[in-house]
């Protein structure tokens, strides 16, 4: 089984550099893993934000702030948003987020295949203030940490919309993830859920995945892999609806 989780690690790994969506990946291994699915969830998020944490920090001299809202307080919103969404994960229990898992799993699929196949959503003519930029910043920080799929391509729609070019909306909200999954995992560490072996090893598999995901960035087919992904995401919700968990 371990072996499994590996495989799924460098998978999501692989993808997340690429496409994103890797959660699609991790979230079933550690199910079958024999995890409850706020265990998995948990587990998850711990054992992907060191990949996180280095692809912020790649791309960190191209972050931005959006328009008179700084850097430092889409900083500050991450951070608060993102402990409010890990707090109330661990306050709902097992069976609660057990049922609401299928529900979660649809909706980030609608929103990675929303962002990746139509292009014109982000940054497609709307525009938003700063201020309407911080509130879906604090909300998009409190979805992070509770379940957090599909988090990236909520926040490129927000900051396109709020004015920031494509490649600096990427660049910083590759950062703004790291820094919303970094409060939740302060709080997640201390938590009986977190499977540290299959973390561990989920997480190695992912750090590995990510640096292939670099190398191979200009040679994978990535509207393939976003396909790939999305029926993935079907396919997942479709069990997760049918299994009781």
């Amino acid at each position: 089984m371990l072996l499994l989780i590996l495989l799924a690690g460098l998978w999501a790994g692989l993808q997340n550099s690429l496409a994103g969506g890797g959660s699609f990946v991790t979230l079933p291994a550690l199910i079958l893993g024999g995890m409850t699915p706020l265990a998995a969830n948990i587990t998850s998020t711990v054992a992907l934000f060191p990949g996180q944490v280095a692809t912020g920090v790649t791309g960190r001299r191209l972050v931005s702030g959006v328009g008179g809202l700084s850097f430092r307080a889409l900083f500050g919103i991450s951070v608060v948003g993102g402990a409010a969404g890990a707090l109330l994960l661990l306050n709902t229990p097992s069976s609660l987020f057990a049922r609401l898992v299928p529900w979660l799993v649809l909706f980030a699929t609608v929103v990675f295949a929303w962002g990746s196949f139509s292009s014109r959503q982000l940054g497609g003519g709307h525009r938003i203030s700063p201020r309407a930029a911080a509130v879906a910043q604090f909300l998009i920080a409190v979805y992070g940490g509770y379940f957090g799929g599909g988090i990236g391509f909520l926040m490129m729609a927000a900051l396109t919309m709020a004015g920031l070019s494509t490649r600096i909306a990427a660049a910083t909200k590759n950062a703004l993830a790291g820094v919303m999954n970094a409060s939740a995992v302060l709080l997640f560490v201390a938590s009986p859920q977190v499977h540290w072996v299959p973390a561990l090893v989920l997480g190695a598999g992912a750090v590995v995945g990510g640096l292939a995901g670099s190398w191979a960035l200009y040679r994978v087919n990535e509207a393939s892999l976003r396909v790939a992904v999305v029926c993935l995401g079907i396919a997942l919700t479709v069990g997760l609806f049918m299994r009781p968990l």
